[in-house]
This record gives C-alpha cells, sequence and structure tokens, in this order.
C-alpha cells in the first residue's frame, strides 16, 4: 500500500500546483485590468489583452488541472485494489510520457520561446507587439517555473511506481 500514499502525495502536489496556476492566473487579469484603468503609457493599454489572455489561459489551465487531479486522487486506491499490476503499470506509462513531454517541452522549447520573445520585446519599437511578447514571456514563465516543480515530483513518483512494480512481480 506504499504505492497508494506515494501516488495521493504526488496527486495532492499536483493539486497544489494548480491552485498556484490558478493564483497566478487571478494574479494576471487583476494586473490586466489595472493596465487598463490606470495605465498612462502606450505600452500598459496594449498590455490589457495579451495579460488578460494569460491569465485567463492560466485560471482555466489551473482549474482544469484541479479536477483532472481531484479525480486521479480519488480512484488510486480503488484502481490498485481491483488489479494492482494493471494500475502501476499504466501509471508507469503514464509518468514516462509525462516526464519525456516535460523534459522536452516545458524545460526546452518553453524556455527557447521565452528567450526569443523576450529578444523580440526589447527590439520592437511597436508597443502592440512588445505587449504580445510580454504576455508570452508572462505566461510561459509560469508554465516552465510550475513545470520543473511538477518534473520533480513526476520522477520521485516514477521511480516509487518502479520499486512497486518489481515488488508486486516478485
Amino acid at each position: 500500500m506504499e504505492i497508494i500514499s506515494a501516488a495521493n502525495h504526488w496527486a495532492k502536489g499536483e493539486i497544489t500546483s494548480s491552485i498556484f496556476f490558478m493564483l497566478f492566473g487571478v494574479t494576471y487579469l487583476l494586473i490586466a485590468f489595472y493596465f487598463k484603468q490606470m495605465g498612462t503609457a502606450a505600452l500598459h493599454k496594449s498590455l490589457f489583452i495579451p495579460m488578460l489572455v494569460a491569465g485567463g489561459l492560466l485560471l482555466m489551465a489551473g482549474i482544469s488541472f484541479y479536477f483532472s487531479n481531484k479525480s486521479k486522487l480519488a480512484n488510486f486506491e480503488k484502481d490498485f485494489t481491483a488489479n494492482p499490476t494493471a494500475m502501476i503499470q499504466a501509471e508507469i506509462a503514464s509518468t514516462n510520457k509525462t516526464i519525456k513531454t516535460y523534459q522536452n517541452v516545458a524545460l526546452k522549447v518553453f524556455p527557447a520561446i521565452i528567450l526569443v520573445t523576450a529578444l523580440i520585446a526589447i527590439f520592437v519599437s511597436n508597443t502592440s507587439i512588445r505587449a504580445i511578447c510580454i504576455g508570452v514571456v508572462a505566461f510561459l514563465f509560469v508554465l516552465v517555473l510550475l513545470d520543473s516543480q511538477a518534473l520533480k515530483r513526476m520522477n520521485t513518483y516514477n521511480q516509487h511506481l518502479v520499486t512497486a512494480e518489481r515488488a508486486v512481480k516478485n
């Protein structure tokens, strides 16, 4: 039953992470409305829509991740009791796929996009393009920050799964 504890620990970490997605989303939405109401420079006014989009996407992602992981949390013990081997193998396959995605996208592609859009924001004088670039950087920064932590949790969970698979086979 140690694997159930590890699975629950991982899912609770993901639920906490989803709350941070929502908090960043709400913060970005508040920032967007602040720029809309209080901004005096053209760039401030131009930031409204990019920050609104970034905040909305983060909020929606957080809500989606929250409910997805809540349902996983509720089903771990039931799935393990029904068929421990199948549950562990399915989780190993899922974690391996997710780890590979995090390593490629969250730790390579997103930082590259952040770098390119930051450079565009620096060297382009059009305020709308600069605002869009700032919004993209702000959005992807949160994804890299939270996904790097999720990758650590996923690696730990995967190690527990591999250990449990060996124990179940023996």
